[in-house]
C-alpha cells in the first residue's frame, strides 16, 4: 500500500481506523513553498554578491559587475517580499497563489538569465538566447507587485 496524504486524510486502507489529521493540506505546502523559496533566493543572492564581489570582479567588465550586482539586488529584494508574504499571507485564494508563482519564478527567470548572460559573456560566448529571458521574468515581477497592490484594494472595489 502506497502511504499517501488521502490515506492519512481520510483514513483509508490501513490507516481506517485512525483519525490522523493531514499534516499538509494545499495551503500549507504553498505557505511552506514561499517561505522556503524566500529564504533560499536570500540565501543565494547573499552567496552570489559576494562571489560577484570577490571573484567575478577580476574577470568582469564594469557593465557587466552593474548587471550581475542587479541580479543579486532584485533577487534578495524578493526573497524578502517571499519571506514577507510566506508569514503574513494565508495563501486561501488563488490570487495570493499566482502573485507568488509570479515572483518565485519571475526572479528565478530574471536574475538567473543575468548571471547565466554575464558569466557567458566574460567567457567570451555569450549565450544570447537568454536575452528575451530577463524581460519576461520582469515582466512577472511586474504582475507580481500589480496584484499584490490589487489584493490590498480588491475587498474595497
Amino acid at each position: 500500500m502506497v502511504l499517501s496524504r488521502y490515506n492519512l486524510a481520510y483514513g483509508k486502507g490501513f490507516f481506517k481506523n485512525t483519525r490522523l489529521i493531514p499534516i499538509f493540506n494545499q495551503k500549507m505546502e504553498m505557505i511552506l513553498l514561499v517561505q522556503v523559496l524566500g529564504a533560499l533566493y536570500g540565501l543565494l543572492a547573499v552567496v552570489f554578491g559576494a562571489f560577484g564581489a570577490h571573484t567575478l570582479k577580476k574577470s568582469f567588465t564594469e557593465d557587466q559587475l552593474k548587471s550581475f550586482e542587479t541580479g543579486v539586488k532584485y533577487q534578495m529584494y524578493h526573497g524578502i517580499l517571499l519571506l514577507v508574504l510566506g508569514f503574513n499571507m494565508g495563501f486561501t485564494t488563488p490570487l495570493e497563489s499566482y502573485m507568488a508563482y509570479c515572483f518565485i519564478l519571475g526572479v528565478f527567470l530574471f536574475s538567473f538569465s543575468i548571471y547565466g548572460l554575464c558569466l557567458s559573456a566574460s567567457k567570451g560566448r555569450k549565450w544570447k538566447w537568454l536575452g528575451p529571458v530577463t524581460p519576461l521574468g520582469g515582466l512577472l515581477l511586474v504582475i507580481g507587485w500589480g496584484l499584490l497592490g490589487y489584493s490590498f484594494i480588491a475587498n474595497i472595489l
